[in-house]
């Protein structure tokens, strides 16, 4: 443990519960100082580019297992560090259904559909397996009857996708 210093990355993922149980929960990254490096850059860019294609496949109707099935293939150097689930229920709280990566479907998986009015997280984590950095995005969407309608209004930075 250590203070924060310049040039570091920083996560957050807010699982914030507000008043009469609704649940807020989207995750950003930052750098501490003016400009992240070509590393972070890259780890964020990656990271950003499985939430917008994760994002993009979502449609009613779609099982869960398909949907498992055509989200971003994690490339094998980010494996080791996947987070525990690519999506997850929001609404009162952090809740069903929980859609593990393909590759761990048999294992976690289970039988549902995506539905209109579903409230879903949609997640990132990108970090190589011996690296010291990773970088955790996450959004909040609303499943409606044609897709999706992005519920989070925090923007992502900038100068990572320079």
């Amino acid at each position: 443990m250590r203070r924060i210093e310049v040039g570091d990355m920083v996560c957050f993922d807010t699982d914030m519960i507000r008043p009469y149980g609704y649940c807020a929960d989207i995750s950003r990254a930052w750098v501490c100082g003016d400009m992240p490096t070509e590393s972070q850059k890259e780890l964020y860019k990656i990271s950003y580019a499985q939430l917008q294609h994760d994002i993009g496949i979502l449609k009613p109707g779609m099982s869960f297992r398909e949907v498992a099935e055509n989200c971003w293939k994690i490339p094998a150097e980010f494996q080791m560090n996947r987070y525990s689930c690519m999506i997850h229920g929001v609404g009162l709280a952090d809740e069903w259904p929980n859609i593990p990566y393909a590759q761990d479907y048999c294992d976690w998986g289970y039988e549902g559909t995506v539905i209109p009015g579903m409230g879903l997280c949609v997640e990132s984590y990108v970090g190589y397996e011996n690296g010291t950095e990773g970088v955790k995005l996450e959004d909040m969407v609303l499943i409606t009857e044609t897709g999706t309608q992005t519920l989070s209004t925090y923007l992502f930075e900038p100068c990572f996708l320079s």
